[in-house]
């Protein structure tokens, strides 16, 4: 009986010491800024929440670091960058294109020798339209009798393929956010027209 009651004084220590490391290896939690009180404040709660809204201000429950809400979308159609480089390479067949890990490869293309053909990898780093947020690679296949040879190109087509991307991809987020501003919901406040 007495060992029991070692156990359990034991084991209760044990699981108070475990909860308070536990605890203590959180990290700290966000701040709350402080109110600014030097501002008059509207006395009218819900003309204060109107302007709020309009000042873009609302609760932030982003405490855990969660994107929901934060307008990423995870599918290629909503990608400038990966939209531009697949209409960019549409003249080359596509091998292989995989968005979740950003990596987009060509089939051999050969125009007029079948003995010369060329392959485009393009490495997406960021979803970000920036030149050092892709890397481009261009191989070269020669085949003489049969036997193959493949090495790595570097010139000023990288630099094309990179540019006309970029331009596209540019062009696509201008397009994208044009519809957007023209589809957002306006805000419309009871007693504005008051």
């Amino acid at each position: 009986m007495q060992l029991l009651k070692n156990f359990k004084f034991i084991f209760s220590r044990i699981g108070v010491f475990s909860l308070i490391l536990l605890l203590n290896s959180c990290g700290s939690l966000p701040k709350i800024p402080k109110p600014d009180w030097s501002k008059p404040i509207e006395p009218n709660a819900q003309k204060r929440a109107q302007q709020n809204v309009r000042d873009g201000k609302g609760i932030n429950t982003n405490i855990f670091g969660s994107n929901k809400g934060k307008g990423e979308f995870l599918f290629a159609s909503s990608n400038p960058m990966w939209k531009a480089a697949l209409e960019t390479l549409s003249f080359i067949p596509i091998a292989n294109s995989d968005y979740s890990g950003g990596v987009l490869i060509t089939d051999w293309y050969s125009e007029d020798n079948p003995n010369e053909a060329i392959k485009i990898t393009i490495k997406f780093l960021s979803n970000e339209i920036r030149a050092d947020g892709m890397i481009v690679n261009l191989y070269k296949r020669n085949c003489v009798n049969n036997v193959c040879s493949v090495k790595e190109i570097e010139g000023d087509l990288i630099f094309d393929i990179k540019d006309k991307i970029l331009r596209k991809a540019a062009l696509y987020k201008n397009q994208d956010d044009v519809v957007a501003r023209e589809n957002q919901p306006k805000k419309i406040f009871k007693g504005d027209n008051e």
